[in-house]
């Protein structure tokens, strides 16, 4: 490996990653009460937009407290999550399987005998872009995909089918401050690659040393902050009057890239 690779450690910092599960929606009231009193992992809570009458202020006051995103949501949403059962203005994500630990990627790396390779999806929303994102990883043998807690889809129904099974082979990790994890995974020696424009040439960077490559959201791209903290930025060349590539087009194009330099190089 080069001599670029070589970093100082940095600061010790608390982790935010933490275990967590897989969505399906859990739909009404009394249900949603039950599965707060669990104590179960819930990612959002879904409440028809000017509903806060009865047990739905129960149920604000109980997310805000634990810190649960709420969305205001239109009552055409809620029909749809609910699929013809009764949902009186209230659904709930909530957790069936266990997201990964980032700790749990860099094991299986090892496991491997393989330098890590993680995908950072920076508040991707659409849960097609994100299961695309997923299996691309996984086709290219990546080590995890790390995800926001807020701001971005979770896993849901929708990304499980566009990941066409990948998310049971992909390890998955929730975190609530993505610059942080970043600050983390470098004190853990990997080299952080943002994908934007005006970078390198993917084609003509290095992936063969332990390896984050952040994709950013379908309309604002790679933040600011994290673009900052990154080791190189780095982009995929354009030749048509189209500016960028789908951000699942864009990951499988750099994922395989890294793939094969790191399986011939």
């Amino acid at each position: 490996m080069n001599d670029q690779y070589k970093r100082k450690p940095l600061p010790k910092r608390e982790r935010e990653d933490s275990p967590s599960r897989t969505p399906s929606y859990v739909i009404g009231r009394n249900a949603v009460l039950e599965l707060l009193k669990s104590g179960r992992e819930i990612d959002k809570i879904y409440i028809k937009k000017g509903e806060r009458t009865g047990s739905v202020t129960v149920i604000a006051a109980e997310a805000v407290r634990r810190g649960i995103p709420i969305a205001e949501v239109e009552v055409f949403k809620l029909d749809a999550m609910a699929c013809g059962q009764p949902h009186q203005g209230v659904a709930a994500s909530a957790a069936l399987k266990d997201y990964a630990s980032i700790d749990d990627m860099l094991r299986l790396a090892e496991e491997r005998g393989e330098k890590p390779l993680l995908v950072m999806a920076d508040g991707v929303e659409d849960p097609q872009n994100l299961g695309a994102l997923i299996r691309a990883a996984e086709c290219a043998g990546a080590h995890g995909v790390i995800i926001p807690k807020r701001r971005a889809v979770g896993l849901t129904e929708a990304v499980g089918r566009a990941s066409a099974g990948a998310i049971e082979h992909m390890p998955v990790a929730k975190v609530v401050n993505l610059a942080r994890t970043v600050e983390e995974l470098k004190e853990k020696g990997l080299w952080i690659f943002a994908a934007e424009v005006g970078g390198q040439a993917y084609y003509d960077s290095d992936f063969r040393c332990p390896a984050v490559l952040i994709l950013g959201s379908e309309g604002f791209g790679v933040s600011r902050l994290l673009k900052e903290k990154s080791d190189f930025v780095v982009s995929i060349p354009m030749y048509g009057q189209v500016n960028s590539l789908n951000v699942s087009a864009a990951a499988a194009v750099i994922l395989c890239e890294a793939a094969r330099q790191r399986r011939t190089g």
